[in-house]
Parts: C-alpha cells; structure tokens; sequence
C-alpha cells in the first residue's frame, strides 16, 4: 500500500519536469511591442523589455541605432532607464541573446517617441495696440496625469523692469489642449521682450514642469 501511494507522486514528478523541460526548451523570442511608452523630457523613465524561452540567462544589446540621450539599457535585465536629454523620435535595434553554448539570439527594431510635457506657442503673436502689447498663447498638456497649471506673460523692458500681460492658474486634465489664452495690458512707452512662462506640477508623481515662449525681437511701443 505504501509503495502504491508513490506512484502518484513519482507520476507527478515525472510530468512536472517533463512541462519544465518544455517550457526551458521553447524557442527565445522578443515579446515587448515595437513601440515603447512615449518619455517624457527631463523625466525618469523606466521600462523593462521582455523575452521568453531559451536557455537562461538572457542578455540584452543595442546593436543599431542609439537609445536617447540621458537612457541606458541595462543589459542583464533589459531595462531601459533614465531621464532623456532631447524630444524627438528615436528608432534603434536589440537584440537578446540567451546562455545556450553557441547563444541563441533574437533582434528587433523598437521606437521611443520622448515628447514635451508641456507645450507653449503663439496662437496669436504678440502685437503692439494704441497703448500696449497684446496676444494669445495655446497650451497642451501632453502627460499621461492632470496637472496644476500656472500661467505668466509678462513684457520685460529696456532697463529689465517687468510688467504683467497675463497671469492664470488652473487645473489642466491629460492629454488635452488650450486653443487659446488671450493676454494684454497697457504699457508705458518703451522696448519690450514678451516672455510666456508656463509651470505645471503633477501631485500624483511629485513632478513639476516647464515651457517658457520669448519673442525674438523687442516690441517698440509708442
């Protein structure tokens, strides 16, 4: 009787290692998608690339291309990281090697779009009226959380003394626009550079960002 309650268990041990014999003995490949989560500038950004099958250890190379300045890929657990440098869209190839004896490998081109959290542009440019400077700017909140948004445009003169044009505060949701914030004040006659300064802080991420617009060439008012 004893030596029949082990066949079960022996039973199962031998199916165990036959599913892991199996599961070590699936072909290597890459399972992470072609186009990773968009970073954002300046900002922490982390993502680990996944693999299956193989012999381990795996090892991860960047083998054409580069990642974005300011990420690093860590070769023994495939995580990208860092904060990057540059916007843009950046295209590289990887590849995942196994610890077979020779390696198995696996390549596959990726795309990392780091964008702005923030964006600030003239939607109308700054313009001299009968008394003053006016204009519009659009804002967009290009992250993935809302944000609390402050907004300051001021008209800084020939002697550094600055005056307000427009100043708002307001909470600005994900991924959504503002067509247009109208700004405008009187001012004394003069030579002016027109700065919009834009900071948003995301509570959730203890995050703060910033965008800022400077006309080229001082306004003369009259």
């Amino acid at each position: 009787m004893r030596s029949l309650g082990l066949v079960p268990l022996l039973l199962g041990f031998f199916l165990s290692a036959s599913v892991a014999q199996e599961v070590a003995g699936a072909p290597l490949e890459i399972v992470t998608e072609r186009s990773l989560p968009k970073a954002i500038l300046m900002a922490p950004y982390e993502w680990k690339l996944a693999a299956r099958g193989g012999v381990p250890p795996r090892q991860w190379e960047v083998i054409a291309g580069a990642l974005p300045d300011g990420l690093t890929l860590d070769r023994a657990t495939g995580t990208i990281s860092g904060s990057p440098n540059n916007v843009g869209q950046f295209r590289f190839a990887l590849e995942v090697s196994d610890g077979d004896d020779p390696p198995d490998a696996r390549t596959r081109e990726f795309t990392l779009t780091v964008i702005s959290a923030l964006t600030v542009e003239w939607k109308a440019f700054p313009t001299v009226t009968a008394d003053g400077i006016s204009g519009s700017v659009k804002l967009a909140n290009q992250t993935g959380s809302g944000t609390d948004l402050t907004l300051i445009v001021v008209a800084v003169n020939e002697i550094g003394k600055a005056f307000v044009l427009g100043y708002q505060q307001f909470t600005l949701s994900a991924q959504t626009t503002v067509p247009e914030i109208p700004f405008g004040s009187s001012l004394p006659q003069g030579s002016y550079v027109v700065h919009a300064d834009v900071i948003a802080e995301v509570p959730d991420k203890n995050a703060i960002y910033r965008a800022r617009l400077q006309t080229a060439e001082p306004l003369q008012t009259h």
